[in-house]
């Protein structure tokens, strides 16, 4: 977004715009005129098919200055292009996706699928969620999401993919996608999260403060099992 010096602002701005990309109305289903009632609630039935699987991470497309944008066109072609490979290679934005990662073979046995996954740094999905927004939504191709390759075994996907649509465009853009994932999106920063977590444990850091509340050793113990099993889950799809 060629911002100079980012503040919060900055950050919030970004951070209100990928909610706003998600949480902005949309239609109920194909051809319907009605707008959900329950977004939040229909997020959780089309992503969550299992409570050891919560973790959802937001991706969209465009994101650009003014500037940029004047100069810019977009085709659904194009976007959907990204921000699948956005999705499979565990791009954090369009710029510095890594083309190289390709879905593994489509039914491969689990051992040799995870071993291939993490050789291509792939990341595999358990269920996604598109929300197109602009002009001519009912032209997209979505067949690049339906790929089995991209998800776990354990669910079809037919049951894993999800999209949502409305022409109303969305802040300045004619044409933009939003990507809701249930995948190892998050696992790496979990991961990075618990263990500096568990050395600052292991040296007493802080837990003094805790303590003096009413909080145990045994209660942090605890959560750092909880989140062991998160991340041993999804290292594991």
């Amino acid at each position: 977004m060629n911002i100079k010096q980012i503040s919060f602002s900055d950050i919030n701005q970004v951070l209100a715009h990928q909610l706003g990309s998600v949480f902005q109305p949309t239609y109920s289903m194909e051809g319907s005129y009605h707008y959900r009632r329950n977004p939040l609630g229909e997020l959780m039935e089309n992503l969550v098919p299992h409570p050891e699987f919560k973790m959802l991470g937001i991706r969209n497309i465009p994101q650009m200055s003014e500037n940029s944008l004047a100069y810019s066109t977009f085709t659904w072609a194009g976007l959907l292009k990204h921000l699948r490979q956005m999705l499979i290679s565990n791009s954090k934005m369009e710029e510095g996706i890594d083309w190289q990662v390709r879905p593994p073979l489509s039914r491969l046995p689990t051992l040799g699928k995870v071993s291939l996954n993490r050789e291509l740094h792939f990341n595999t999905s358990i269920a996604n969620l598109v929300i197109l927004r602009g002009k001519d939504v009912h032209s997209a191709d979505l067949g690049g999401f339906k790929d089995p390759a991209l998800y776990t075994s354990w669910l079809a996907p037919v049951n894993a993919f999800n999209v949502w649509k409305t022409q109303r465009a969305f802040s300045k853009y004619e044409k933009s996608a939003a990507l809701v994932s249930n995948s190892q999106f998050l696992l790496k920063p979990l991961d990075t999260i618990v263990g500096k977590a568990w050395n600052m444990f292991a040296s007493k850091a802080y837990i003094h403060q805790y303590t003096k509340f009413g909080i145990e050793e045994e209660d942090f113990l605890d959560s750092f099992t909880l989140l062991e099993q998160v991340v041993a889950s999804y290292c594991n799809l």
